[in-house]
């Protein structure tokens, strides 16, 4: 096929479109002339790869090893940006750029002349096919499964990159590799990228590693000479001049902390703290406000995950079975204020969820996996899928708990002497692992109605290094976690649910899923010509996955509970739809601000 480039264009979507022109001067949600200077301080609300929420000590965020410190992308430059108002658009930072070949596997980045890393250098496209080689050789195993389809990148000179790819590669694996950080050759030449080091990296960012002292703090002091100040896509954004990410292992402690004003910005994720904690003075005399933003990006999934490669998980009536022993109700209504909706989908709070019985386009592509399927998958292919039972909200539900009684009986299990034992004559045990204790209350009462079921349940806390050594070795029972899909979900798919993820370490297959069916339909995903088919074969998939009863599901909120002392400004124009977009739009607040 022929593999020569297209004209060239400032941005990239999965399916092509985009909202802003190439003449385009800043985003339509940020305020271009938003003062700089401040600091911006909160406890992060997302962590990727080897990072923590609860500590860190390394400033290597993209390997396996250690700990990674949040907020060290901020260091580095990527392709291209992401634009918060598109489902999935990117726009030029280092490449001006971009063509495509036609057949879509030959990208060619030219680059910004003026780019430099921090120490001055000249940022080269020989630093990008180095960054993108050395990623997919020695990065997290998550990266480097998301850039497996990366057949080859390589420099042109100076100023352009070329990035070749597999036919077969996801939609979103271009996009993914132009958003990953390019690091210096130069640097890395006499430097071990495998190794966990707290030595602060030399990138290209808009911010520099600051202060920091490990498993406590950690602050990025803008770069006031950063080469890419007067970029359109960095109009009105990276606007403080320091920012700050606190650790605290204990959530209270962590709240008690934010009352003191140790720090200034606060996501709440616990509804008790929420509904019963802020009524302190400095709220009452108007020094923090409270605001709720309404969330409507993908909730994605959350939920006890149940390893498969626990033997005594291997059947799914026995993975059911769990489900019927967790009331939500009642955990809603007396631990969490009625705050949460019950986690159903695998696509929460997106139109990628399937409900009720398969649609005619839904069916069409049931119907046209062929041999692929079974009659009896096509029929819970079309079927409502499935979703955890709801309770009478008591606590111990008895008719659920039959329910449960009832599965495990039928795969084997039988009681003796009260202890739930196996064929084998071996009891059913789980351990509920985590690193931090804020769901301990939640997991107390599941734990004991699986006593009532006979299963022996503990749950058992150990600090954050050992947990994330066990979760990438897959040595556990069932832990928690939220998968977050984007709204054009593609090359992750094969990390959370494809078979060939289940056997790499620290990968996000932590259920240990390993279906032909499942693999198809991811692919049904990732070959999906335009929006609507993508939707459709997302909804096919979720049944799919549903059906396999991999994970108790818990709960999510559809909006974003926030907090913060009342020094900061934000554009008037409408937030975007796609993130937070917090800190990256706000400033500090100045006189002329009020």
């Amino acid at each position: 096929m022929p593999t020569s480039a297209s004209a060239e264009r400032h941005g990239l979507s999965v399916f092509g479109d985009l909202k802003y022109p190439a003449d385009f001067t800043h985003f339509d949600y940020v305020d271009p002339a938003a003062p700089k200077g401040g600091t911006f301080s909160q406890i992060g609300s997302t962590a990727a790869f080897n990072q923590s929420f609860q500590t860190f000590n390394s400033l290597n965020g993209y390997i396996l090893r250690g700990d990674g410190a949040q907020g060290i992308d901020l260091t580095f430059d990527t392709l291209m940006t992401r634009a918060f108002d598109e489902p999935d658009a990117i726009y030029g930072l280092v490449a001006r750029s971009v063509s495509v070949s036609p057949d879509g596997t030959l990208y060619r980045f030219r680059l910004r002349p003026e780019a430099r890393f921090h120490d001055g250098s000249k940022l080269t496209a020989q630093d990008v096919a180095f960054s993108l080689n050395l990623l997919k050789e020695k990065g997290h195993p998550i990266i480097a499964q998301n850039l497996r389809d990366l057949t080859g990148a390589e420099a042109e000179g100076e100023e352009v990159a070329v990035l070749r790819f597999a036919p077969t590669r996801a939609r979103d694996v271009p996009l993914f590799a132009a958003s990953l950080p390019i690091f210096s050759r130069a640097y890395y030449s006499v430097k071990p990228f495998e190794e966990s080091t707290l030595e602060p990296p030399l990138g290209s960012g808009p911010y520099k590693v600051g202060r920091f002292e490990p498993g406590r703090y950690i602050e990025y002091q803008r770069d006031a000479g950063y080469w890419g100040n007067t970029l359109p896509v960095n109009a009105g954004v990276n606007n403080f001049d320091v920012l700050r990410y606190e650790y605290f292992r204990d959530r209270e402690v962590g709240f008690e902390a934010f009352k003191a004003r140790t720090y200034l910005f606060r996501q709440e994720f616990t509804a008790r703290t929420w509904a019963t904690g802020y009524d302190f003075p400095a709220l009452r005399e108007g020094r923090v406000k409270q605001a709720v933003l309404p969330d409507r990006t993908p909730s994605g999934a959350q939920g006890w995950f149940l390893n498969l490669r626990r033997p005594h998980f291997a059947d799914p009536r026995v993975r059911e079975a769990l489900s019927y022993a967790f009331d939500f109700e009642w955990t809603n209504k007396n631990l969490m204020f009625d705050a949460y909706k019950r986690t159903t989908s695998f696509f929460e709070n997106s139109d990628l969820k399937a409900e009720g019985e398969a649609g005619p386009d839904e069916v069409a592509l049931i119907d046209a996996l062929g041999s692929a399927v079974t009659p009896v998958e096509i029929a819970v292919l079309k079927a409502p899928p499935w979703s955890p039972p709801v309770s009478d909200g008591s606590g111990q539900d008895r008719a659920l708990l039959r329910k449960g009684t009832q599965l495990l009986r039928e795969a084997g299990w039988t009681i003796r002497d009260g202890r739930l034992v196996g064929p084998d004559g071996k009891g059913l045990t789980i351990e509920f692992l985590d690193d931090e204790g804020s769901l301990e209350r939640h997991t107390a009462p599941f734990i004991k109605n699986l006593r009532l079921l006979g299963i022996e349940a503990n749950f058992r806390l150990v600090d954050p290094p050992q947990y994330q050594r066990r979760l990438n070795e897959f040595d556990f029972d069932t832990t928690v976690r939220r998968f977050s899909v984007s709204t054009v979900p593609g090359e992750s798919l094969r990390n959370y649910f494809g078979s060939a993820s289940a056997k790499i370490s620290g990968s996000n297959n932590l259920s240990g899923i390993a279906d032909p069916l499942i693999d198809l339909l991811i692919e049904k995903v990732i070959a999906a010509p335009d929006r609507a088919q993508l939707r459709t074969a997302c909804r096919v998939l979720d049944r799919r996955l549903r059906a396999g009863r991999y994970w108790v599901p818990q709960w999510y909120s559809a909006e974003f509970r926030i907090a913060f002392w009342d020094e900061f400004s934000w554009p008037t124009a409408e937030r975007p739809t796609y993130a937070r977009a917090i800190p990256e739009i706000w400033s500090a607040r100045t006189r002329s601000a009020g």
